[in-house]
């Protein structure tokens, strides 16, 4: 008995094998199903069939990839090669059967997915849900299951190193335009589509003409080349090391099948057991544990109100309006409401591309200047300006107004929820939706749980973040909350070095020499130095933190960064204007001390964190600093990253720095805890 798939035959003669993994949401490969499958399919040569089709019983997708948990804490390459080679046999199988094949796609087809799809004859995509890809560059890793070989010689090379090394889902047009499919058509039509091209057996995509000529000794050189700078843009070989992998893999073998199989079961373990590809998977599995935070109610919105029209309450109804909320939007300001409008159907043109479908997504967005929407409400939104007296008076207002069952949520990005409930007559139903800017870019939202927020309705707002698409982090109502009070000691420490000589670019290079995604000085000015001031001053009330003159100066003067023209830098068409650095910048050595100086206080500050239970546990502050502060993907997370760097290796590093700069690298208590 096959228990996760299920082979039929119909009156015509073809085949349908059903995927539906057992005990799971998903589809997966794992040895269990590669095992069930290659059963699956001796079973259906025995059929002797016109044709076999595979298609999946998922509502929510034909296959989501190989199950990456089995990766994670791999002692020896050995361990990830055996699936690597079961799959390649198991995909072999398939591939020459004498009959033809056909994958029936519908939403999510990735990684080992997509690697499937490709060794059958045909693919077949709905034309709606559809996400296909190879996205294994973003675990680390690249193709294993025999899909540098199968993707090479369907789309052409071009075409497929774009896929991998790109490492995005594509929908179901764009995939057929690279030929990742053949045909895409309505869900309705899937099954007929499927019976009529086995019945009629086209010929299969091949790459275009000029393909051979790419694949030649020269074209490779070049083509590589090419694929090495195009990389290098967004990421460096020291950290990022699988597209690079990929690249030479590519060139050495393109063009010979069955080198390039040996190729990726030689190359793909030896990633995987990296610290590289070992840290994204934890990654990739933080990321996960965020999703089913979002699992812990059933709560569903269909209204949202948000009261604010600035940039963040603007933004945060843009997005759940995209997102098929309805969503009335409250403000005093007509000009902030215009604005406000005028940036979401921007956002809608840009995501929704379709006219009509970003014609509906604005429809759904309501101005609502006296706020009739309140009362009909789901949710309940306050993203007005960080003001104790001017909150609680919103609250007095709005509370009266609520349906008994609609959530009441703040944005507020580092004001306590006990101040802020303190004359409620609910107080429990209160709970804070901290988003991040921008919001259309930014994962993460800190579902912030004051001491009288009631646990379910915290359940429920972490529900509506997942729903909207968000990662939501469950943290305790602290000054800061998380992401703001592991990010200010280094933004802070940057400034302090700005002041004391060192070059804006330098300090960047520092950062992104360790592999922060942007420097702090620049993202400071993304941020907006009046936003870094007023979180540090309000911090500063519980914290010793000092606010550095530069930033202060520039704040009272009107140079607020990117949204000035002038901060830190001078700003011309959203890109900062970065002087050159004097020779005496270049040392590596040099920019490696700058840069334990800024990362050394996010992490004392982590560990501080941890220690006085902002979130539950380690995990959660390496999700938090990975999806809301852009901490270094690659290094797994502070918290991962402390103990692979060694904790008395760093303690002994902070009594240093405190020694040469100051009492602000003071090691925290919680070092302690954390040794013992």
């Amino acid at each position: 008995m096959n228990r996760h798939f299920q082979l039929e035959q119909d009156d015509s003669g073809l085949a349908w094998l059903h995927f539906d993994m057992a005990d799971s949401p998903v589809n997966l490969l794992s040895m269990e199903t590669l095992d069930a499958l290659d059963q699956a399919l001796i079973n259906a040569a025995q059929l002797h069939p016109r044709g076999l089709v595979l298609l999946s019983d998922k509502p929510g997708g034909f296959l989501a990839g190989a199950d990456v948990r089995s990766f994670a804490g791999i002692e020896a390459p050995e361990q990830a090669g055996e699936p690597i080679r079961k799959a390649q046999r198991v995909f072999s199988r398939l591939e020459n059967f004498s009959f033809p094949s056909l994958a029936l796609i519908h939403g999510h087809c990735l990684g080992g997915g997509a690697e499937l799809a490709l060794a059958c004859t045909y693919r077949i995509a709905e034309a709606d849900s559809t996400r296909i890809g190879l996205p294994e560059v973003r675990l680390g890793i690249f193709p294993g299951f025999g899909g540098t070989a199968r993707a090479t010689r369907i789309m052409g090379s071009w075409n497929a190193m774009k896929v991998m090394l790109g490492g995005r889902a594509w929908r179901a047009r764009p995939a057929r335009r690279l030929g990742l499919v053949d045909l895409v058509v309505p869900e309705r039509q899937l099954r007929h589509a499927a019976r009529q091209l086995l019945r009629e057996r086209p010929t299969p995509h091949r790459p275009p003409w000029w393909n051979p000529l790419l694949e030649s000794p020269p074209g490779r050189l070049l083509a590589a080349e090419l694929f090495r700078r195009q990389v290098a843009k967004r990421a460096r070989p020291e950290h990022y090391p699988a597209p690079y992998r990929l690249i030479e893999h590519w060139r050495r073998t393109v063009g010979d099948f069955d080198a390039m199989l040996d190729g990726e079961a030689k190359e793909v373990p030896e990633l995987i057991h990296g610290d590289t590809a070992q840290a994204l998977i934890r990654a990739f599995l933080l990321q996960e544990r965020l999703k089913d935070e979002g699992k812990k109610s059933d709560f569903t919105a269909r209204h949202v109100h948000v009261v604010g029209g600035g940039v963040m309450g603007g933004d945060i109804a843009a997005w759940c309006a995209l997102r098929g909320l309805r969503v009335t939007l409250q403000d005093q300001g007509a000009r902030q409401l215009r604005r406000a409008i005028g940036r979401a159907h921007a956002l809608f043109a840009k995501r929704l591309r379709d006219p009509r479908l970003a014609t509906e997504a604005g429809d759904r967005l309501i101005p609502d200047p006296r706020g009739y929407g309140a009362a009909r409400a789901d949710v309940v939104i306050e993203a007005i300006f960080e003001d104790l007296a001017a909150k609680q008076a919103l609250y007095a207002e709005l509370e009266p107004r609520l349906r008994a069952d609609a959530l009441l949520a703040t944005n507020t990005s580092s004001l306590p929820l006990e101040r802020l409930g303190e004359r409620l007559a609910q107080p429990e139903r209160l709970v804070g939706l901290h988003f991040f800017n921008p919001v259309a870019r930014m994962q993460l939202v800190e579902i912030v749980a004051g001491k009288a927020t009631d646990a379910g309705i915290a359940a429920r707002a972490a529900a509506f973040a997942r729903a909207i698409g968000k990662l939501p982090l469950p943290v305790a109502s602290r000054p800061g909350f998380l992401v703001n009070r592991m990010l200010m000691p280094y933004l802070l420490e940057a400034v302090t070095l700005f002041e004391q000589g060192v070059p804006g670019s330098v300090i960047d290079r520092a950062a992104t020499d360790f592999g922060m995604p942007v420097g702090p000085i620049e993202l400071a000015d993304r941020v907006g130095l009046d936003i870094c001031l007023r979180v540090t001053e309000t911090l500063s009330e519980h914290f010793p933190l000092k606010t550095p003159s530069a930033l202060a100066e520039r704040v009272a003067t009107g140079r607020l960064g990117q949204k000035s023209g002038q901060g830190f830098y001078a700003w011309r068409h959203a890109h900062p204007q970065k002087p050159p650095a004097g020779r005496e910048w270049k040392s590596q050595a040099r920019r490696r001390e700058l840069s334990d100086r800024m990362i050394l206080r996010m992490l004392n500050e982590a560990v501080a964190c941890l220690r006085e239970g902002v979130v539950a546990d380690a995990d959660l502050l390496d999700a938090g600093a990975i999806y809301g502060t852009g901490f270094a993907p690659f290094r797994g997370g502070p918290m991962h990253y402390i103990h692979r760097r060694g904790l008395h290796t760093i303690e002994r590093r902070l009594r240093e720095l405190e020694k040469h700069h100051g009492e602000q690298f003071h090691a925290d208590s919680g070092w302690h805890a954390l040794a013992s």
